[in-house]
């Protein structure tokens, strides 16, 4: 939606509210409502502003300490937020409502680097500077139950409900009982441009996956997060809650958020190599770089201690490090042919922050392209029990560790923005080490 079609719908009060939202350090969208002619007189042109401690709270709000980028001593002042106008567009489940997403700068113009938005938009500029352009695709899996989120809460997150009463992978029955729920998803999130191709069942019981039509990074990035926030409050409308966790009990399957991406020279696919009908030197130096560098970037694509739970043996999600052509138990399944070839990324979880996933997928398979790297013969069998196949981090701690000690991410994304998420995983597994969990109850409370 342009300015001057949001002038237009104002006026006549079709439109009366903009929300003016930046991703912060965890995917969500966090930000302001303004009046719509409040947005279009000043905030259109000349912004608004934050406090810089969005960055460097946990979920919780609360304000985290021994962070650069703000902190107590610095007095927490304000980042500028800058409407990224080409974003700008209605929220059809929302009265009269549009939304525009931000990128944020300190008060010397500076853009804030280790913002999410601003982490993506580097690697984009790499592609760019190569003459190639990249097109990606994110697909996202959730649950959903016959709760709402404020019931789900006050029974402390026990006794959930699932929507189905058995697994619905590619079943059209029972997940028919969520169908006004998902075709309100599927309808709602096209109108706000972020295009869905289709939804489905998946594996578990009342888990669902939607898949998005493909598109450049920024734009995919921004589309899911806007995904993830419009699920959650369209399903509440319906009485419902969803959960993005990469893995809510340890019966279930784990929730994916599988990454397709592909570099583009004009309108052709550069993966590709017609003349062999096969993957190009360009894709085997890609894979090559993500089978090297993926490991050392995992805290980018399972952010959470909960993201580490979801990789599990015979689960669906990957373990090993390894590709093949159409193999889901490899961290890397190659699909399509011509200009739909690819790699899908399976290491992400649904609570990966899309920024970050698809910035770390880029950096990875661009130093593959930039050192020559290969990619390897295609692993054939059960990559799930073969030891001579690296392992993918078993902890967030573990992950933490390798990216502090990444010199790619350290060349590729700068220590500052290898620092700040390194501090913010680091909290994240102090405050987990000093929670006391219904586990330990279970176990200890009686027989200890």
């Amino acid at each position: 939606m342009t300015l001057k079609q949001l002038s237009a719908l104002a006026k006549t009060g079709a439109i009366d509210t903009v929300m003016v939202a930046f991703p912060d350090p965890f995917g969500r969208l966090i930000g302001k409502r303004f009046r719509a002619d409040y947005f279009l007189k000043s905030v259109a042109s000349h912004g608004t502003h934050g406090c810089n401690y969005l960055l460097t709270v946990n979920l919780d709000m609360d304000p985290l300490d021994g962070f650069q980028l703000a902190n107590w001593a610095s007095g927490f002042g304000d980042f500028e937020l800058r409407p990224d106008l080409s974003t700008l567009r209605l929220i059809p489940w929302q009265p009269a409502t549009a939304l525009v997403i931000c990128d944020l700068h300190r008060p010397d113009g500076v853009m804030v680097a280790e913002a999410p938005r601003s982490v993506l938009r580097r690697q984009v500029e790499r592609v760019r500077s190569l003459g190639l352009t990249c097109y990606c695709a994110s697909e996202l899996e959730f649950y959903l139950f016959n709760q709402t989120y404020h019931d789900a809460f006050t029974a402390g997150y026990r006794e959930l409900k699932p929507s189905s009463d058995y697994r619905i992978d590619y079943h059209l029955m029972q997940p028919g009982r969520d169908e006004v729920l998902m075709r309100a998803i599927r309808n709602g999130l096209t109108a706000a441009e972020v295009p869905i191709e289709s939804s489905k069942g998946e594996w578990s019981r009342g888990q669902h996956e939607l898949n998005f039509t493909y598109g450049e990074p920024l734009r995919m990035a921004d589309g899911h997060g806007l995904f993830k926030q419009g699920v959650r409050e369209i399903a509440e409308q319906h009485g419902k809650a969803v959960t993005f966790m990469a893995k809510y009990a340890p019966s279930e399957a784990g929730s994916s958020c599988h990454l397709h991406l592909s570099l583009w020279a004009g309108d052709r696919n550069i993966f590709w190599d017609p003349k062999a009908k096969a993957g190009s030197k360009h894709f085997r130096q890609f894979l090559g770089g993500l089978l090297k560098y993926s490991r050392e970037l995992c805290l980018f694509v399972a952010p959470t201690i909960n993201s580490y739970k979801r990789y599990q043996p015979g689960s669906w999600a990957p373990t090993r490090m390894a590709w093949a052509t159409d193999n889901r138990t490899t961290g890397f399944r190659v699909v399509g042919h011509g200009n739909g070839y690819r790699p899908e990324n399976r290491m992400p979880g649904a609570d990966a922050n899309p920024y970050l996933a698809f910035a770390a997928m880029l950096a990875a398979g661009l130093a593959g392209m930039e050192e020559g790297l290969d990619c390897g013969d295609p692993y054939i069998g059960n990559a799930y029990i073969d030891p001579k196949l690296a392992r993918l981090p078993s902890s967030l701690r573990d992950a933490t560790e390798l990216l502090s000690e990444s010199k790619l991410a350290r060349q590729t994304f700068g220590d500052a923005v290898v620092d700040f998420y390194v501090h913010h995983a680091r909290l994240e597994q102090e405050a987990f080490g000093n929670a006391v969990t219904d586990w330990e109850k279970h176990r200890y409370f009686e027989q200890i």
